[in-house]
């Protein structure tokens, strides 16, 4: 039901809104010539009509109404979608002047059509200055989320601090590609092909990671532990010839090893690298490399050890030997 009022209001086929504007043209052809007087005369009869305080409603005011606010919209919603679609075409603007521009000239052509609609049924638009205080009294009470989400989406259009398709990480976990930014949330496509709807809000009040604001690389941090028999700066040498061998690790900056850790079974040492572009994903180069790091490691000699521990396991003469002994060194401690 709800996408049937919408493609009611906001038509997509060229068919149905060639048929809107015939439909138009000739109600207000029709009305021009007073064809539709007889009409008028019919449902505005009080048998027809009910009083609400000193207000009249008749069933041609209603229906006026309904059929001015359809026609209205339409023409509101062609003109915007047309508007729409040609700034969409500007390939050299950037996509958030796109976005911004767009939710501007959305907001002035519904504006304008709520203004004309209310005009055309008769209401005197004095009144909306009644309706502007109390609607300002309903932001600051039930509405006010809907209103700083509204503000703050705005705000991230005119920072450009968000753009579609920049790789975005929040403080609560939530990481992925931003796909569009609307009135109210922000849509997030994750690796694993969720899409999570933020609240703008969220973006201004929480800290936010941007992967790709400036430029697109990334740094890629492996940590290998060596033995302490092996070779610690061959082991080095290998670890920084595996990233350099993996065709998205860049020279500048040049990967680098450090020794992070003398443990209690290895030394950690920790390798960092850079991809040109982390958009295209971490995981693959980490994992290419650590394949690569146990290559060279298995062809030189180098260890990776693991934890050992010592076990000793005693049998049960063992523990009555010992238990004796005990009792023995008791009974003499006593006797001097």
């Amino acid at each position: 039901m709800k996408n049937f009022f919408v493609r009611l209001i906001k038509p997509r086929a060229w068919v149905s809104k060639l048929l809107i504007l015939l439909f138009v043209v000739a109600f207000l052809g029709l009305g021009f010539m007073d064809y539709l007087e007889p009409i008028r005369v019919i449902l505005d009869k009080d048998e027809f009509a009910f009083h609400l305080g000193e207000m009249r409603f008749s069933a041609f005011l209603i229906l006026k109404a309904l059929v001015t606010l359809i026609m209205v919209f339409w023409v509101a919603g062609i003109v915007s979608e047309f508007a729409e679609n040609r700034l969409m075409k500007l390939s050299k603007m950037k996509s958030s002047n796109r976005s911004l521009i767009i939710k501007t000239v959305q907001i002035l052509v519904y504006f304008a059509a709520v203004t004309i609609g209310l005009d055309t049924m008769g209401f005197d638009l004095t009144t909306l200055t009644i309706f502007g205080g109390a609607l300002g009294i309903g932001l600051g009470f039930g509405l006010q989320k809907i209103a700083s989400n509204f503000i703050s989406g705005i705000i991230l259009l005119f920072e450009k601090s968000i753009e579609d398709d920049d790789l975005v990480e929040l403080d609560d976990g939530i990481f992925g590609f931003v796909r569009h930014t609307g009135a109210r949330y922000t849509l997030i496509e994750t690796p694993d092909g969720r899409e999570v709807m933020v609240p703008n809000e969220d973006f201004m009040t929480y800290r936010v990671t941007n992967w790709t604001y400036t430029n697109k690389q990334g740094r890629i941090e492996i940590m290998v532990g060596v033995s302490y028999a092996s070779d610690i700066e061959k082991a080095r040498e290998l670890i920084i010839e595996a990233a350099q061998q993996h065709p998205r690790c860049i020279t500048d900056p040049e990967p680098v090893c450090f020794v992070r850790e003398f443990a209690d079974s290895s030394i950690n040492m920790l390798l960092q690298f850079w991809v040109a572009d982390v958009t295209l994903g971490r995981y693959e180069p980490q994992s290419d490399v650590m394949r690569t790091i146990w290559r060279l490691f298995g062809e030189n000699g180098i260890e990776i050890p693991f934890p050992q521990r010592d076990v000793h396991i005693k049998s049960a003469s063992d523990s009555a030997s010992d238990s004796a002994r005990d009792s023995a060194r008791d009974i003499s401690g006593a006797g001097s």
